[in-house]
């Protein structure tokens, strides 16, 4: 169960990555010529971002796998509490992008380096609280986490379906995932614009 429990958060940290990297390479193309697909795609992938992760894994984790390493390893509950405080603060950070992302479409390129800095310091943010959570948190759970308390993460985690790491998007999601799927750039679309 522990491993199949680390394998489910490993891929889904990588479909993290791989989101902010197309971000990165949407806002490129954006950048060099705005496309009102291009703004669309990069929409698709912030709600993604929020459906997703923001709601889903980050939930699973200050809410099932964090408190069970906590009990057992409190010499990083600093580090969980700042994780914690992180996630709680997420949800705004990706409506901010959002925000911005809609100033520089309708209010053109005054806005554009705006929501550019903001995506940076995003992007950096959450490579940054990832690399935390697989250096120091993980880890901690192999050493310290019993068969019973990974099978209670192992459930919480497969509960996600998150369609970025090859679970069948729930019939509400399947078109979010296709026109990601289809028209962002690589690693996590097929995006033929470049």
């Amino acid at each position: 169960m522990q491993h199949e429990a680390l394998r489910i958060i490993h891929d889904e940290h990588h479909a993290i990555t791989a989101m902010l990297s197309a971000m990165r390479g949407v806002a490129a193309r954006l950048s060099r010529q705005p496309d009102p697909q291009d703004f669309d795609v990069m929409r698709a992938i912030l709600l993604y971002i929020d459906e997703f992760p923001e709601r889903l894994h980050h939930v699973k984790e200050s809410e099932v796998l964090f408190p069970l390493v906590r009990a057992k390893a409190p010499e990083i509950a600093p580090m969980l509490d700042r994780l914690d405080a992180e996630h709680l603060r997420g949800e705004t950070a990706v409506r901010g992008l959002e925000h911005d992302l809609l100033a520089w479409e309708q209010l053109g390129d005054s806005r554009r380096l705006r929501f550019m800095d903001s995506l940076e310091r995003y992007s950096q943010f959450y490579v940054d609280h990832l690399r935390a959570e697989e250096s120091e948190v993980l880890p901690a759970a192999v050493r310290v986490l019993d068969e019973a308390e990974w099978a209670q993460v192992l459930a919480a985690f497969q509960a996600n379906r998150d369609p970025l790491t090859g679970e069948q998007p729930e019939a509400e999601y399947e078109r979010l995932f296709r026109k990601i799927v289809n028209d962002a750039p690589s690693p996590i679309g097929l995006g033929a614009r470049g």
